[in-house]
């Protein structure tokens, strides 16, 4: 495993305003789980982020949105964000996680400067249909086919701590591994408590083989990345991540929850002698 750490920041530039039923996802509108809810962020805001993130040592930076798929609205703010990021932060590469897309949308994302496209599996395709009945596993695999054939980075991975089964976990990484991504982040469920399933049961010795699995499972990834949940799931032993196979976390704040203080993993980061990359492939 490389010694040098990929960062990403993640902005949520629309929040809480999908309509599918997804169990997991506090942003549905279904469950009325009490988070921020805004259809575009100020421009200025994201900017910030933005810049917060370049100094933190962030190499990514995702612009989120949270719907089921992209709309033409939707395409145009991201492509406008896209712009203004780039003007301020170049050397952020820029990762957009808008849902389910076409050919034709990436496209248009990739010309406004949208370097990688993010749309997770989330789990097995066997026991999707237990978290999620509103859309079929089978656009979300479509969506990472059509991010490669646009010729963009692909970033998937999913959640453990659902309730799926040992043989799920399999299942979702071994199709992982047909699309090749460049990037598996893998979360761990949070629990909201407006959300109908049951929190994360996984201990951390689970979670940790869980890593590792995922670099078997998943060998050709350049990062595996340790993403939603982790201060959660793995408390003070969050350092362990990285003797697992881990490469790569997220910086700062999710989606609907925060993140610890961007100085504590720096700081986790410097006491491990684990050095931060400083361009992509550099990890």
């Amino acid at each position: 495993m490389s010694q040098k750490i990929f960062l990403c920041a993640i902005c949520n530039i629309n929040s809480g305003t999908c309509n599918e039923d997804c169990k997991f996802c506090s942003q549905s509108v279904r469950y009325k789980a009490d988070i921020q809810r805004y259809r575009k962020k100020a421009l200025d805001t994201i900017l910030k982020e933005a810049m917060i993130a370049k100094e933190n040592g962030a190499l990514g930076f995702c612009l989120v949105t949270a719907e089921k798929g992209l709309s033409d609205k939707t395409l145009e703010f991201v492509c406008e964000v896209a712009h203004a990021v780039t003007a301020v932060a170049p050397e952020l590469r820029l990762i957009a996680c808008n849902g389910t897309a076409t050919l034709e949308q990436l496209l248009v994302l990739k010309s406004a400067g949208i370097k990688a496209y993010n749309h997770n599996l989330e789990t097995s395709k066997e026991f999707y249909p237990k978290i999620c009945t509103t859309h079929p596993w089978s656009e979300r695999y479509e969506t990472c086919e059509n991010v490669n054939k646009a010729g963009m980075v692909l970033i998937s991975g999913g959640i453990f701590g659902l309730g799926e089964t040992e043989e799920d976990r399999v299942s979702m990484l071994t199709s992982l591994a047909s699309l090749n991504p460049t990037s598996v982040p893998i979360n761990f469920y949070h629990h909201n408590e407006a959300l109908e399933l049951q929190p994360n049961s996984l201990t951390i010795d689970e979670a940790l083989g869980l890593i590792k699995l995922t670099r078997e499972t998943v060998p050709h990834a350049n990062r595996i990345m340790v993403a939603g949940g982790r201060e959660l799931m793995f408390g003070s032993r969050q350092e362990e991540i990285f003797t697992y196979g881990a490469n790569s976390i997220v910086i700062g704040n999710y989606l609907t929850t925060s993140g610890r203080e961007a100085h504590s993993d720096l700081q986790m980061l410097q006491s491990l002698n684990l050095e931060v990359a400083k361009r992509v492939g550099d990890e």
